[in-house]
């Protein structure tokens, strides 16, 4: 056990001199704070920020490169709370949540105190998921390295399952179609153990099947990009900053609803795509059900506010969880950095502790960093990123669009990669104009090859036979729990619908 210890404690050492050079901690500082500056502008989403940047990072040495993504990770999710307080339209889709309390404040002048409530709730969160994660993950690694062929078939399908049902506000029903057609989406190409065609209909673009950075840059950039272009929203900051620092009383008053939130925001996130936005409004909507004070939630309440910033920020950890262990994002931010790191030569999954056994404490240690980067320069910023909140989105997609092309054709230096980019934008504003979630389209996309080799690699263990499975007591739970999620979705969207034609 001492031995066990010791190596750890070496492990952690190695990471820290990697994390805390001077590079390192420059670049989480600059990359946090631009973060933050992307995450205030309404429509400049972290993920859209991610998957713009990943192809900066081709040149860095990896500790640099994961302190340039968490930093811009960890900024973003926070900076929503900004534009979400001051005018009341959401800086990011996970601080949609925190409008409903931090507009009204700051229509009574408490602005610039709520923004405060804002940043140390997050900074909790983020930290406190930190803990989780450092603590949690290594027994996870032990219970993925029994994972066999089915079992990663079954997590796949399991995740894009959870994520639908999570994902959507309408019905789990259209989360499955657009998972099922991420999982479509990666079956185009060579096939890995044949090398046979599939749906490539004679296109030699198209043998080496979609690329995920141009997809994912094309699905949440260029959607977004025509979903913004199409809004009409006044851009006006009536209401008064005021005091930025809470006092001290009220920072005590909202700890005991920053520990519940964080622990909610971590359990959210390490759900496979669920993502912070769900992260708030589940942590919101326990908080206003647990709180003595629940019937000031929407009017301009501070616990209120602290409930969906702690846990928005904290599902940062929480999805970290589940990307080194199973190599599955548990949400679209996080997908985009597991590409990142792929690029790097990093693989995570079961075999993360044994290839690169320090990745997961130098991903911990730069959290703190960019965590602690955030908490300083989020108060700091609050009356510059004000005036910069005045800027017209109209005026600045337009500027984003070289930035997806560079993007999008960095990588493989492929024109096709471009078409691949477009094509995806434009399905995914459609998707978005029907009311279809992004993020199982994207889990669907990551998870597709796993799912696909790994079932057809059982069934030829299997010599085609299933019946080896059902001596599997993991593939035996997770196959109970996937029917469960399937017949509480059905069960759900029959009541959404017969809700609606009642209601007509």
């Amino acid at each position: 056990m001492f031995e066990a210890f010791a190596q750890q404690f070496a492990l952690f050492g190695s990471a820290a001199a990697q994390a805390f050079g001077f590079p390192q901690v420059f670049v989480t500082m600059i990359a946090t704070v631009a973060g933050i500056i992307v995450g205030a502008v309404p429509g400049l989403t972290a993920t859209m920020a991610l998957a713009l940047l990943i192809n900066l990072t081709y040149s860095m040495q990896l500790p640099v490169a994961v302190a340039f993504l968490l930093g811009v990770y960890v900024g973003a999710v926070m900076g929503g709370c900004y534009s979400a307080i001051m005018i009341n339209i959401p800086g990011t889709p996970s601080a949609a949540a925190t409008a409903l309390d931090g507009f009204i404040l700051a229509k009574k002048g408490h602005g610039g105190q709520a923004i405060g409530v804002g940043v140390i709730a997050s900074f909790i969160g983020t930290l406190f998921s930190i803990v989780i994660l450092i603590f949690l993950t290594p027994f996870l690694y032990k219970i993925a390295l029994k994972f066999g062929q089915w079992e990663y078939f079954l997590i796949s399908v399991f995740g894009i399952m959870i994520c639908g049902n999570l994902s959507t506000q309408s019905t789990p029903i259209k989360g499955w179609i657009v998972g099922f057609l991420g999982f479509f989406t990666a079956m185009i190409g060579l096939d890995a153990v044949y090398a046979f065609p599939r749906f490539t209909y004679g296109s030699y673009s198209l043998m080496g099947g979609i690329s995920l950075i141009p997809a994912l840059i094309g699905v949440f950039g260029i959607s977004e990009i025509l979903s913004v272009l199409q809004e009409d929203i006044p851009y006006s900051i009536e209401s008064q900053l005021g005091r930025v620092l809470p006092s001290k009383d009220m920072v005590k008053d909202i700890v005991h609803t920053a520990v519940r939130s964080g622990l909610i925001g971590c359990g959210i996130g390490a759900v496979p795509g669920a993502g912070e936005d769900i992260a708030a409004w589940v942590s919101y909507d326990v908080g206003k059900r647990r709180s003595k004070k629940g019937h000031l939630f929407g009017k301009g309440s501070y616990e209120g506010l602290a409930s969906a910033e702690t846990a928005n920020n904290a599902c940062i950890g929480g999805a970290m969880i589940p990307l080194l262990t199973l190599a599955i994002p548990g949400s679209p931010p996080a997908a985009m950095f597991l590409a990142a790191i792929w690029l790097h030569g990093i693989k995570p999954g079961p075999m993360l502790a044994l290839e690169s056994p320090d990745f997961l404490y130098l991903t911990a240690i730069t959290l703190i960093i960019a965590t602690v980067s955030m908490l300083v320069f989020g108060l700091l910023l609050v009356k510059p990123m004000v005036k910069i909140l005045k800027i017209n989105r109209k005026i600045l997609m337009p500027i984003i669009v070289p930035l997806t092309v560079i993007g999008a054709y960095a990588g493989n230096v492929n024109s096709f990669d471009i078409a691949v980019m477009f094509v995806f934008g434009i399905l995914g504003y459609i998707l978005r104009k029907l009311n279809y979630p992004m993020a199982p389209l994207v889990l669907g996309i990551i998870l597709g090859p796993t799912a696909d080799i790994s079932f057809r690699q059982a069934l030829m263990q299997g010599q085609g036979s299933i019946i080896p499975l059902l001596g599997r007591p993991v593939g035996i739970v997770l196959m109970v729990a996937i029917v469960w999620i399937l017949i509480a979705g059905i069960k759900n969207s029959r009541l959404q619908k017969d809700g609606g034609v009642s209601a007509a």
